[in-house]
């Protein structure tokens, strides 16, 4: 339900402490951000800083977004800016001088850091796969629909004891269930 709202509209839920509307917002935004300090050249662990300190500034300044049309814009901008300060880091020890990128003349530092706009492709492509995906999921029967969003849908993975013990059915036909549903899926995937 959240992931269909516009950007304002899930800010506004957000807000209002909705956390399955942040939940939405983050995972609207997730790869945008952690793809920015990787190609600045940032290993996955510090792009997963990044990540973090600008979800967590966001929630920080929810109440202080003057358009929240532009958080997109606002996380962009906040990853960058983070990016920077890492690649600063990094170029002030001594042992990453040599691998650092370095061009301690440009006029603006932001610069350094890649503009994601070309990204815009590669996000359309993938909001319709995620699109196409959970209206797939939607047309799974009732018991399908309720295993996969149990599997492979919670933001915290659950155990097979915590999944047979709901669904009400023994940990070893987990595995079997799974590749059932998963077939189902996507054949419904096919045919979108």
């Amino acid at each position: 339900m959240y992931e269909d709202l516009a950007d304002d509209a899930l800010i506004h839920c957000c807000r209002d402490g909705v956390a399955a509307a942040w939940s939405a917002l983050v995972r609207r935004y997730q790869r945008l951000i952690f793809t920015i300090p990787r190609r600045a050249g940032l290993d996955e662990s510090s792009a997963a800083d990044v990540f973090q300190v600008c979800f967590q500034r966001l929630f920080e300044h929810l109440d202080r977004l003057e358009d929240p049309t532009r958080v997109r814009a606002w996380l962009v901008t906040t990853a960058k800016r983070e990016t920077l300060r890492l690649l600063e880091q990094a170029r002030r020890m001594p042992q990453a001088e040599a691998t650092g990128p370095g061009d301690e003349g440009a006029e603006d530092p932001l610069a350094l850091v890649p503009d994601p706009v070309m990204l815009q492709d590669e996000q359309l492509a993938e909001l319709q796969t995620h699109d196409r995906l959970r209206r797939a999921v939607d047309r799974l029967d009732p018991r399908a629909r309720q295993f996969i969003e149990l599997v492979f849908l919670q933001d915290e993975p659950l155990s097979y004891s915590e999944i047979s013990a709901r669904l009400g059915i023994p940990e070893g036909s987990i595995g079997p269930t799974r590749v059932r549903c998963l077939a189902k899926l996507r054949k419904l995937m096919g045919e979108s």
